[in-house]
């Protein structure tokens, strides 16, 4: 079992250290943009916005705090209960990879597993995937999006792919759990 998991990290960093060196000038000035955190808010108010144009006042609501749940949750996974307990650092706070990695901005905090930034846009894409998945050119730009926003947290040097993976999963997995409970209570009524 021991040699399975060792055999596993070698994989994850392997895979890490291929995605992160796939630098050009151009994505080096666009990676940091897309997965800073307030590059994003016109999309938040913006799904707001045609949240409450398609649904009634207290659907779209109800909508809308269905999807804060649903990141809420994400984050409260990842960066509230995985990071402290798994401890696992940060590619750029490893000093196994001075010299190997191409660290774009700031490295964040001393722990990385499991991406809060691939939990929460996963979150946000599975929330919509859920309510409006009839538009598949809709869900398509919203998957799109959300690998796009965890893809950048491997190329700027702050997470592995292990960690981008189980955050993306924990976050499509939090809407449907959320998606699951809402659906009961409004059977119920």
């Amino acid at each position: 079992m021991e040699r399975l998991i060792e055999q596993l990290k070698s994989l994850d960093e392997q895979t890490f250290l291929f995605l992160n060196n796939l630098h050009t000038p151009f994505l080096d000035v666009l990676m940091p943009w897309i997965t800073a955190r307030n590059t994003w808010i016109p999309l938040y108010l913006l799904i707001i916005v045609l949240i409450f144009r398609f649904y009634p006042k207290k659907q779209a609501i109800v909508t809308i705090l269905y999807l804060v749940a649903s990141v809420g949750l994400a984050d409260f996974i990842t960066s509230g209960i995985m990071k402290p307990f798994f401890e696992r650092p940060r590619p750029c706070h490893n000093p196994f990879f001075d010299g190997l990695l191409h660290v774009l901005g700031n490295c964040g905090g001393k722990y990385g597993f499991a991406s809060s930034h691939a939990a929460n846009s996963f979150a946000l894409f599975g929330g919509l995937f859920f309510i409006i998945k009839k538009n598949r050119i809709l869900v398509l730009i919203m998957l799109l999006w959300a690998i796009l926003v965890s893809y950048s947290r491997m190329y700027v040097g702050v997470h592995y792919f292990a960690d981008v993976l189980i955050g993306a999963l924990i976050g499509f997995s939090s809407s449907f759990i959320n998606f699951s409970i809402l659906n009961k209570l409004i059977n119920k009524k």
